[in-house]
C-alpha cells in the first residue's frame, strides 16, 4: 500500500497518523504479550515465577517535596510563621505596616 502524501488533505493526513499511532499501540501491546509469554516460560524453567525475577512491585513513587523551613514568625503569636515564600500574611503585613522590619520577625 503506498500513499502519496503531496495530495492527501490535512484532514486525511491527521486520519492516517491517527490509524498509524493505533496501528503501533496494538503492534506494542502484542509484543509485550509475546514477551511476558516467553519470560514466564523461562523463569518457570528454573522454578522461579515471573513475579520473583521481576519484583512484582509498583514504580517507586518520588517523595513529596519537603516543605520550607519557617523564616518569619509573628512576634504576638509565634505560633504563627511564614517561610518568606508565597503570599504574606496578614499578620506579617500588619506588622510591617506599623512600622517592624522583616529582620525582627526573622526565628
Amino acid at each position: 500500500m503506498k500513499f502519496d502524501l503531496k495530495i492527501m488533505t490535512r484532514k486525511e493526513l491527521e486520519k492516517l497518523g491517527a490509524d498509524v499511532e493505533k496501528a503501533l499501540e496494538k503492534l506494542r501491546k502484542k509484543d509485550l504479550k509475546k514477551v511476558r509469554a516467553e519470560m514466564e516460560k523461562l523463569a518457570a524453567a528454573h522454578g522461579v515465577s515471573l513475579e520473583d525475577v521481576v519484583g512484582g512491585q509498583a514504580p517507586a513513587k518520588k517523595a513529596p517535596k519537603a516543605k520550607s523551613a519557617p523564616k518569619y514568625a509573628n512576634p504576638d503569636d509565634k505560633s504563627q510563621t511564614w517561610t518568606g515564600k508565597g503570599r504574606q500574611p496578614v499578620w506579617y503585613k500588619s506588622a510591617i505596616e506599623a512600622g517592624k522590619s522583616p529582620e525582627s520577625m526573622a526565628i
